[in-house]
């Protein structure tokens, strides 16, 4: 099944979210000069035009990073993250996102490198587009946690593995669990960061269950939400669950959700730090 199109929904406030711990992952992880690796399992196209149809459709990214891009000041460890999406921008007007694959290009060195998968028919050739000719990123038309599999352990002995699959199906929660169970096996020392939705709360706490039943230390769990859970149609809140996880994340998350919170859901906003799984 191959339905979701991130398209609608790119810019909004799960992506905000994703995509700053993403850019402290891999800030934490330029602070050395061995190489390190990023692998993304779902990578969608790269960047997204937000004066799109579908974007302007849903409007979702004026919930999101347009709450933020309007900020006269920024917590400093928002620097990385806002810089690539100013080089998307270069006039200073908030057209383009940036897809999880671009926010990690902004942070690569010449001694890194990417490794992409995407399996839409769609969104594939564009994001073979995006990086057209660039050394430093190889991209796959294949399922993400198979290629995942294959692909580990890598050279590199230090990176970060994002998985974000779509959740369009009930068992791609399991298929999570089953991915991080396969690759940790293979390669422990990696830096996981699993994103998820709160659609239904009992999907979330299955999958830490799965999880925790892993054996795995150092899995910490980080979550801001819009609105408080409820048995409606509609996504209520988002996270990101990490695994052996930069040892300043945490605090950097603790200081970051208030701010976040504020800017964007002040009302009815909330947002939790807290492991799942201590060292």
């Amino acid at each position: 099944m191959l339905s979701y199109r991130h398209s609608f929904h790119a810019g909004n406030h799960a992506d905000v979210l994703k995509h700053i711990v993403q850019s402290l992952i891999l800030s934490a992880l330029q602070q050395k000069e061995k190489p390190f690796i990023y692998h993304d399992t779902h990578s969608g196209v790269g960047r997204y035009d937000l004066t799109h149809e579908w974007s302007e459709k849903t409007g979702e990214y004026k919930q999101g990073i347009a709450k933020l891009w309007q900020q006269t000041t920024l917590p400093q460890e928002l620097t990385g993250y806002i810089e690539a999406i100013k080089q998307l921008n270069s006039k200073g007007e908030l057209r383009f996102y940036p897809g999880s694959p671009r926010i990690a290009r902004s942070h690569m060195r010449p001694q890194d490198r990417m490794i992409l998968t995407e399996l839409h028919p769609s969104d594939y050739p564009l994001l073979k587009q995006e990086f057209h000719r660039d050394q430093l990123v190889h991209i796959a038309k294949e399922d993400g946690f198979k290629h995942l599999k294959a692909s580990l352990p890598p050279k590199e002995r230090r990176g970060l593995v994002l998985i974000d699959p779509p959740y369009e199906l009930a068992h791609e929660y399991n298929d999570v669990v089953r991915a991080i169970a396969q690759s940790y096996k293979r390669w422990a020392t990696g830096i996981y960061a699993i994103w998820y939705p709160v659609v239904n709360r009992c999907d979330i706490d299955d999958m830490l269950d799965g999880l925790k039943g892993l054996g795995i230390r150092k899995i910490l769990q980080v979550e801001l939400g819009v609105s408080p859970d409820t048995n409606e149609r509609g996504m209520t809140a988002s996270g990101m669950i990490v695994i052996n996880p930069p040892w300043k994340l945490e605090s950097q998350m603790k200081e970051l959700l208030p701010f976040l919170q504020q800017a964007i859901a002040p009302v009815t906003g909330h947002y939790k730090v807290d492991w799942v799984v201590p060292e």
